[in-house]
Formats: C-alpha cells, structure tokens, sequence
C-alpha cells in the first residue's frame, strides 16, 4: 500500500515539477538550442549513444551536445583521436573538459554549469526518467564492465526495476569520484529503501552539489 501511494506520489511530483521548470527555464533552453546550432549547425541534442533505463531498455536521453557531431564515432574510429581514446580507456572511460579536444565553446560553458541536463526534464515528463533516481548507465559501458565483474548484474537487475534519475544518490555522494562499481550499489541500496523523504533530501542538495562542482571531473 505504502510503496503504491510512494510511486503514484513519485510521478505526480515528477510530472508537475518537470513542467514548471521546463516553463521556467524555456528562455534559456532557447537561448542555448540557438547557440549550439550557430556555433557548427549540427544536432542540438546528444544523438548517442543510448542509455538503459526502465526495464534496461535503451531510450535516448536528452541532454544538450557539447562535443563535436558524432563525437562518440569520432573518438572511437577516427585516427586523429587516437591517443585521446587511449587516455579515455585508461582513464575508466572519463575525460576532463580540458583535454578533450571535441568539446566545443558552448559546450565548456554548459558542462561549466550542468545547463547541459536540463533538457532531461522532457525525459521526465514523457516518463522515462524520474526527477530522482538511479543514475542512466550507458549500454557499453554496462556490457564493458559486466566482462570485469559479471557479479554485478545483481545490482544492474535491481536498478533497472525503477526509472533512472536526473539527479541522485550518486551524484550528491561525490559523483565521479565514486568507481562505477560503487556508484551500482549504492543506486541498489537507493532502489531497495527508496521513499519521499529520500527524494526530496537528494533534491535538496542538488542545487549545492551543482554549484560547488563536488565531485565532478573537469
């Protein structure tokens, strides 16, 4: 009954705040889409690659591109930026906005100040995303790590039981100072004791952890 009234009470929220701050912020979101087309007329969203959600199917998630078209491609088949993969590949898959030759200008300035997830909020709103939740995980990078540690999928079966969110106990814990591994079981945990509460805790802290930048690779 308890866990009933908790999802009903999930989406309601979600539904209502996604629209406001969607209405809220749809002057900068225009502003942004204009400045991204401008700087090289490609896509104003990330195209790929997908992530797991729900039921650990694949959705695309909305989030303004920083890099390059085709970036993803790029760094994965295009010579040029070979030494670049191999730094990426050594380094869990991660690079800092400094050293990554792909991000663009605008794109600096969006990670600079995570304006670049706020066009999740349509994720929200359509239902595949939650305001809080498990952090969305990346189809190679769970096949990637499930070759190292095939145990985990424990935790990825748990995780996928719920939506995934723009913000959550990842990210207000350290976010990429956190291993993946870590980060996998503490969005299980999440998903095991989630509640309101918990919720509107992580939504709380969001607005410090995006301002102080705390754990954050940049």
């Amino acid at each position: 009954m308890l866990r009933t009234f908790y999802k009903i009470s999930k989406r309601v929220l979600d539904i209502t705040f996604s629209l406001f701050l969607l209405i809220l912020f749809l002057p900068l979101l225009l502003v942004v889409s204009f400045l991204i087309w401008i700087s090289d007329k490609g896509n104003i969203f990330v195209k790929e690659p997908l992530r797991r959600g729900l039921d650990g199917k694949e959705f695309r998630m909305f989030k303004f591109r920083t890099m390059i078209p085709n970036a993803h491609e790029e760094l994965l088949e295009n010579p040029k930026y070979a030494k670049l993969k191999r730094k990426w590949e050594k380094n869990g898959n991660k690079l800092s906005t400094k050293e990554d030759s792909r991000v663009t200008w605008v794109g600096r300035i969006l990670r600079k100040t995570d304006i670049d997830e706020l066009p999740q909020l349509i994720n929200v709103l359509w239902g595949e995303m939650s305001l809080v939740g498990p952090r969305p995980t990346y189809t190679y990078e769970m096949k990637e790590h499930l070759r190292k540690y095939p145990e985990d999928i424990k935790y990825l079966d748990n995780i996928f039981t719920v939506r995934p969110g723009m913000t959550g106990i990842w990210q207000v814990s350290g976010r990429n100072s956190i291993p993946f591994h870590k980060r996998l079981i503490m969005d299980s945990k999440y998903v095991d004791k989630m509640n309101l509460f918990t919720d509107i805790m992580i939504l709380l802290k969001t607005p410090y952890v995006v301002l102080t930048r705390k754990g954050v690779y940049e």
